[in-house]
């Protein structure tokens, strides 16, 4: 799934708007007849997000200023990448030259065939060498690059620093392992007066997805390393359910009120009556702006378990039908847009300051040597949250494996789903036969797939 938010301020996402708009309104040649070469791209945030729109459209007069030879057409709609219309774009000759993917989808586009391949261009692109690797390899399939990241999350503990401090915590060491996250829900949930210690979702396949972050944190997975079974039924799968269950029910520290999604604990969160749950740092200005939370309260620690981390995040792929000119123009405005640190849509941290949008949070953190030094530097140079909170989150996840979601996620999710909200809800849920069940069904989406 995708984290909740889009860079800094809200999710703004875009495509075209409707599979009966002609093929020149998505896709395009180039323009030989005023000798510029014309990509569309998606993405663009819709009138409705003004502040991001203006600065989507700064960015791009800029580009196409600074090369006047490349003409930048613009779509936008909600969200970016619509499910329900996604394949029949590509399969329709529908999409745009330049097009927004979730990682998860990145080896589907090529499987179908309707990626173009980016490799013999990669030397033209000036940022890609410093991206980090593993953002890199989800976009490569057999050795060839069909794709680039532009931004990347991963999981970790938001909890709320208040509460610690009134529970008898200190907020500067959160906790580092499921037992200790047991331990420290139990008593933030006795302050009483409705607080709940932990929540995690159980619906709308958001418990699946929480359920694969937390065995990733265990140092277990969810398929085969083929992709051809499920892993589920396993000792770390046990532990992960095991533990859902005796907080809900030994300890009492995740409230009466199950069958949550992200909503619902982002409220609970926002008003001061939960101690701690998963998510990436975009849910925290979404926390403070919506759901009416304090950065001062708000901190962020790595995900518990020491093993690994869910991650995700988008990126753009290229039509196969586009020519050498527009890919070679396509990967410039990449770069002038999103890929250069301290600058562009994504990296103009000054400029986001003065229009109030929060500065200093973790992620994304795309770069890796001197251009993530430099990107840093920028970002703390005009933070406006507190840093110090996050500053857990950002040592512990040095050591993790950040691992993608599943093939297949959203049916996995599904399934997963139930074994989650089924010891939430029932007191004597037999967790042995929810995994062996499990795994017999994601076998079988395996297997379809």
């Amino acid at each position: 799934m995708r984290s909740t938010g889009f860079r800094r301020t809200f999710l703004a996402l875009g495509v075209c708007s409707s599979l009966a708009l002609c093929a020149s309104a998505c896709g395009s040649g180039d323009d030989t007849a005023s000798g510029k070469t014309r990509i569309t791209v998606n993405c663009e945030p819709p009138k409705s997000a003004k502040v991001d729109r203006a600065f989507f459209e700064e960015d791009t007069a800029s580009f196409e200023k600074q090369n006047p030879d490349i003409d930048v057409v613009a779509h936008d709609a909600f969200p970016c990448q619509d499910p329900k219309t996604f394949d029949a774009k590509l399969a329709g000759g529908q999409m745009e030259d330049v097009f927004y993917t979730y990682f998860t989808d990145a080896r589907h586009v090529v499987d179908i065939g309707q990626a173009a391949d980016l490799t013999p261009y990669l030397k033209e692109l000036k940022s890609y060498p410093t991206i980090q690797r593993q953002l890199r390899d989800i976009y490569t399939v057999d050795g060839k690059v069909y794709g680039i990241p532009r931004t990347g999350y991963s999981m970790g503990l938001i909890y709320n620093r208040t509460l610690f401090e009134k529970a008898g915590l200190d907020p500067d060491k959160p906790p580092a392992t499921w037992d200790e996250v047991r331990a420290d829900a139990k008593r933030i949930a006795a302050l009483g007066g409705g607080t709940v210690g932990y929540a995690d979702y159980s619906a709308q396949n958001q418990g699946g997805w929480h359920f694969t972050a937390e065995l990733y944190s265990q140092g277990g997975d969810v398929v085969s390393a083929d992709g051809k079974k499920a892993t589920v039924d396993t000792p770390e799968g046990h532990a992960v359910l095991q533990n859902l269950h005796d907080m809900r029910w030994t300890d009492d520290s995740m409230g009466s009120k199950q069958l949550l999604v992200i909503n619902d604990v982002q409220q609970l969160m926002g008003s001061g009556k939960l101690g701690m749950y998963l998510s990436a740092p975009d849910n925290i200005p979404i926390l403070v702006k919506e759901k009416g939370g304090n950065y001062k309260d708000l901190a962020l620690a790595p995900m518990p378990g020491g093993k690994g981390t869910l991650i995700g995040g988008d990126g753009y792929m290229f039509n196969k039908k586009d020519t050498p000119a527009q890919i070679r123009a396509g990967l410039k405005w990449l770069d002038h847009m999103f890929l250069t640190p301290g600058d562009g849509f994504l990296g103009d941290y000054a400029r986001a300051k003065q229009h109030d949008a929060p500065v200093g949070l973790p992620e994304p953190r795309l770069f890796t040597g001197p251009a993530d030094v430099k990107d840093q530097q920028v970002k703390k140079a005009n933070a406006n949250v507190p840093v110090e909170n996050y500053q857990a989150f950002l040592d512990g996840n040095q050591q993790l494996q950040m691992k993608i979601e599943p093939p297949d996620a959203q049916q996995i999710y599904s399934v997963l789903d139930g074994a989650v909200s089924a010891v939430l809800t029932k007191k004597d849920a037999d967790i042995d036969q929810l995994l062996v069940d499990a795994s017999g069904k994601i076998d079988g989406i395996l297997a379809r797939s």
